[in-house]
Formats: C-alpha cells, structure tokens, sequence
C-alpha cells in the first residue's frame, strides 16, 4: 500500500480514522522546558531579593517579561517562546525514523519531570564580616533591570556621626523649650501670687531686705566700719518695737568723740550745730558741721518690728521728739531719701498739723505717691503691659494702706522745700520728682516759704543714691538752709 501525503488509495472509511492522538514530548523538547522553567525560578528569586516580589503586580510583571512565575501569564509566554525555539510546538508528526519514534513516545505518554531542587540558601554572615561587608541594595526600575546603590562603612560612620550633632541640637532645643514654658508660667503666676499674698506686697514695696546686712556686720560696733565719731543705741518708739540708731557728730568734734559712750553723744545734741535727721540715707552730710541722725525703721537692719506705713511713720515721728528734747534751739532738718521721702512728708505733715514744724525739709529723689512709682519701678518693667497690671499690682497695695502720698502731703506742709533729683535716676524717674516740685510751687502752705528743684544733669552719672558725691551740694545746702534758717526766724 502506497501513502502520497494526505491522499490515499484506499476507501474514504479507510482514510478517515478517528481522532489523531497528539505527538508524545521529546527529551529535547523537556530539556527546554527545564530549562525555561528554571530560568523563570531564578527571575522570581531575584524579584523576592530586591522587595519587589510576592504580591506586587509590577514585579509579577517584569518577572514574567524576564521568563518566570509560576502562573503568571508572562512566564507561560516564556515557557511558550522557549518551546517555540526549540521547535516543538505546533510541529507535525515528520517522517521516517524520527516521525515513528516521535509517535511512539507520544503512545507511551508524557514522562515525569524530575524535581527542580530547591536553590541553595546561603550561610548566615557572621557579624564581622556583616561589619566588613558592602551593603547592596537591589532596585528594579521599568526595565526590570537591576540598579545597585553602594553604601560603604565610611559613609555609615559619617552618617552616625552627623546623626550624633543633630540629635544634640534636637535635646537642647528640648531643654531651652522647657525653660521657656517653666519661665512663663512663672510670669503668669506671680502677678496671682502677688493679689493672694500680702506679704509678698509688702516685701515688694518695702524691699527691707537690710535684714542680710546683720549677717556679715555688727552694726552694734560702727568703728568696725571706720565711722569712731559714730555712736549706736537703741530706742523703743512702741512696746515689742526696737529701733536701731547711729549718731554722728560734725567734723569739728570728731577727736573728742573717740571712745566716748551714749551719754556724752546725747549731751553732744545741745552744742551749736544744726541736726539732720536723715531717713534712710548716708552720713556724709556730718563734714558739713551737722550732727547727723539715722536710724533704721522696724524690720529694717537689727530693729524689731515689722513694717508698714504707719509704724514707719510713727518711729520717724519718735526720734525726731527725740532729738528735740535733746537739741533745745538748734534747727533741726528733716532728710528723705527715696522712700524716706514718703516717710518725711508724713512726718512734716503731723508736725505742721500739731504746729511744731521742722526747720527745712529736703526731699532727695522724689516720687508722687506710690502707685505712679510702682508703676514706673524698674521691676514693673516686664509686667507693665500684663493685662489687667493695676489690679493685680497697684490696687492691692493701696487697699492695704500703703499710700506714701508725697502730693498730697505737701499741700499741708508749712516749712522751706529743698528737691534734689538726678535726671539719669533709673529707680524714680525725674518726670515724678518735677511734677511733685509743679505741685509745691503752686501750694498755698508754701506762700511764705522757699521752695526749690536742684536737678543734677545726666552726664554727671549720680542716677538714684549718688548726689552726695556732688562738689555743689555743700554750697546748695549752705545757701538753702542758711535762707531757710533766716525766715524761720523772722
């Protein structure tokens, strides 16, 4: 029987057999799907090393472009292109030997695949080489081909050592951070703490912080300060109140004063010297021929007591009482300084008032009355604008009877006014002291009197407590007190 291709001799029943059985696969043609296979094995575990594999569409993609992936479209593709090359798809039976073995290996059925192994999993580094080793980090980009960034211990190193500076810089930010929420709660509490707490007023007004001074001087023992003309005793203007004093005599009996006692200063008031009686200031006024008296107020230095405005008063009222008894018709000046100046118009106000006036008053850096100084105080500075700062500051002070009212009291106030005042005074500012003199000038008790503003300019640096280091202010007092003496003897 002769076969010519599809055409035949035989009976169209005969031709016409029932369906043909496929082709069985060759061992060349399983050789490339192995191949194939493992080449899309190895595509997927590069994939699963560089982050991109295991549920991320795109690296399915790109492995199935490269030949991988069970299941993925791309790699059946491959798996078809790698068959297609081999020439094994779609191929017909062939001829000859190579036809019938290809037949019989078709009858006998597909043969097993022999498992791929598993990749081999690499030892774990061991910690110094992991130190030693180059850090390689894999990228696919569209391409699917693989980028390569170096990171080398150096710039590892470098990079902790810029992230040491910078957390630094973050912890002392930290630290000045909660500084500044610690001061400004602070700055928001004292104004409160201040309106609750009276005693921190008082502190505030008074500043009798002289208390410290006892610690490091015996105030007992004016010599231990080199002051042998000066002599310390104590007087008591009320009960359970003590008060300090220091006297000092004028230059002219300062060699007969050495190591004499209380006594012989006392009896030293009587001599023709005028006295001073100076309410908190300095002695420097004794060379001038004046005796001069001081003495602190209670809670101030070693006196006891505490203080307040009418306890201040009262013993400023004492000592002068005091000096009268003792000084028969020699002037007696009244000296305030700063807050004394407060004290001392309080004190020629009830002397004016019980007709036993002082021979002079001489104010040294004035102020109007208390509020407008504790307003103008260098420490209101950084509450002067707080909201609400009179209330929390001014009203409680005046509700506790601290007044000081200098402006009010001279209007009852019948004796010669000398005001000193230096225009650079950080403390009380000039402004207050010339407005108290417009009051004064314009006061009809000082019709019959002298009433004079001495300002000490800025370029002479004396600000609050230095006037008395003015080559003037001899001179000044000379002629104001030598004019004073003379119309109140007239």
């Amino acid at each position: 029987m002769l076969f010519h291709g599809r055409h035949t001799n035989l009976p169209p029943s005969a031709a016409a057999p029932g369906p043909r059985t496929p082709p069985r696969p060759t061992a060349k043609w399983r050789r490339g799907l192995a191949r194939s296979r493992d080449g899309a094995a190895a595509a997927l575990r590069r994939c699963g090393r560089a982050g991109v594999g295991g549920g991320d569409w795109r690296g399915r993609r790109r492995a199935g472009r490269g030949g991988g992936g069970g299941g993925d479209w791309g790699a059946v593709e491959g798996g078809a292109r790698a068959r297609s090359e081999a020439g094994l798809v779609g191929a017909p039976a062939g001829r000859g030997r190579a036809g019938r073995a290809g037949r019989a290996a078709s009858e006998r059925g597909p043969a097993p695949l022999p498992p791929s192994p598993p990749p081999p999993l690499p030892p774990p580094p061991r910690h110094e080489e992991t130190q030693r080793s180059v850090t390689v980090e894999h990228e696919l980009d569209k391409g699917c081909s693989l980028r390569r960034s170096l990171r080398l211990p150096a710039a590892s190193a470098a990079a902790e050592g810029m992230k040491r500076p910078l957390g630094r810089r973050y912890g002392l930010w930290f630290r000045l951070r909660k500084l500044l929420l610690w001061l400004l709660g602070m700055y928001i509490a004292i104004p409160f703490l201040v309106k609750l707490c009276p005693a921190i007023q008082a502190k505030l007004v008074f500043l009798n912080f002289g208390k410290v001074t006892i610690l490091f001087i015996d105030l007992k023992r004016p010599q231990d300060q080199g002051l042998n003309h000066t002599c310390n005793y104590y007087l008591q203007p009320e009960e359970d109140v003590t008060i300090g004093v220091w006297h000092t005599v004028p230059a002219a009996l300062w060699k007969n004063a050495r190591g004499k006692d209380q006594l012989w200063f006392e009896e030293a008031l009587g001599s023709s010297h005028p006295v001073i009686l100076y309410l908190h200031g300095n002695a420097g006024t004794s060379s001038l021929g004046y005796h001069v008296v001081t003495f602190d107020y209670r809670g101030w230095g070693d006196s006891i007591g505490s203080p307040s405005e009418r306890g201040m008063t009262y013993d400023a009222l004492h000592v002068f009482d005091w000096i009268k008894a003792r000084s028969g018709d020699n002037p007696v000046y009244i000296w305030g300084h700063s807050l004394g100046t407060g004290v001392a118009t309080n004190l020629v106000r009830r002397l004016c008032e019980r007709e036993t006036p002082p021979d002079a008053l001489i104010l040294e850096s004035p102020f109007t009355n208390i509020r407008e100084e504790a307003r103008s105080h260098p420490f209101s500075v950084i509450y002067r604008y707080f909201p609400g700062f009179d209330w929390f500051f001014l009203d409680p002070i005046t509700t506790s009877g601290i007044k000081f009212a200098n402006d009010e009291n001279v209007k009852y106030i019948s004796c010669s006014l000398l005001i000193l005042h230096a225009e650079d005074d950080p403390v009380v500012p000039f402004h207050l002291g010339k407005k108290l003199y417009n009051i004064a000038a314009t006061s009809r008790s000082f019709r019959d009197y002298k009433v004079q503003f001495v300002p000490f300019h800025t370029d002479l640096g004396y600000r609050h407590k230095y006037i008395y280091r003015s080559p003037e202010l001899p001179r000044i007092l000379r002629e104001f007190l030598g004019k004073s003496e003379h119309e109140h003897h007239h």
